[in-house]
């Protein structure tokens, strides 16, 4: 979703809003049929706003913050073995017995994640990188995000410029499998 904002403020209101549906998938009974619907809706935003990041946020982090190489590598670590989770979660029913398992894991993972990006990441960016870097930073982060993929696809590029080639081609059949599946639609 597009938010506006500078880059920082883009990322959270999409933390925000993935812990939203945390939230909603957590007051389901286990195996209800919406925690499923739930669980694609988060890993279609966790999805693009991963894609986003990797493509956008990283580098800066990398230019412009002392250590920058380390913190995006590690942050990179963090996305691929969420998307990992994710890819294993896409194959599950909400009554398949591995369901709440990977939720449960994906949650905690993501969690940590958020709260690694909010308390060290964002405000290190912010002091190191100038407002009108980061404001446009935001722009490229929403427009990456209109063209990114929606499910996970753990084997493909994460760092430029490949993965800003391929994004937006997957993402079209991406977008494309949802409308005809309906998947992520509250029946």
């Amino acid at each position: 979703m597009a938010h506006g904002g500078n880059v920082i403020d883009e990322l959270v209101t999409d933390h925000r809003e993935v812990e939203e549906l945390f939230g909603k998938m957590e007051a389901l009974p286990s195996g209800h049929k919406n925690r499923k619907t739930y669980a694609d809706q988060v890993t279609m935003e966790l999805v693009r706003h991963s894609v986003a990041e990797e493509a956008y946020l990283y580098p800066a982090v990398r230019e412009h913050i002392p250590g920058g190489d380390a913190l995006a590598d590690k942050e990179l670590r963090d996305h691929a073995e969420a998307e990992q989770i994710m890819k294993d979660l896409e194959g599950c029913s909400a009554d398949d017995a591995d369901f709440d398992r990977l939720v449960g894991k994906l949650m905690r993972e993501i969690r940590e994640h958020v709260a690694d990006e909010e308390q060290n990441l964002f405000p290190r960016l912010r002091a190191a990188c100038p407002a009108d870097a980061l404001d446009s930073l935001g722009d490229k982060v929403r427009m990456a995000k209109k063209t990114a993929p929606t499910r996970p696809h753990p084997t493909a590029p994460d760092k430029p410029p490949a993965n800003k080639l391929l994004a937006p081609g997957v993402g079209m059949v991406d977008r494309l499998r949802d409308a005809l599946s309906g998947r992520g639609k509250m029946d």
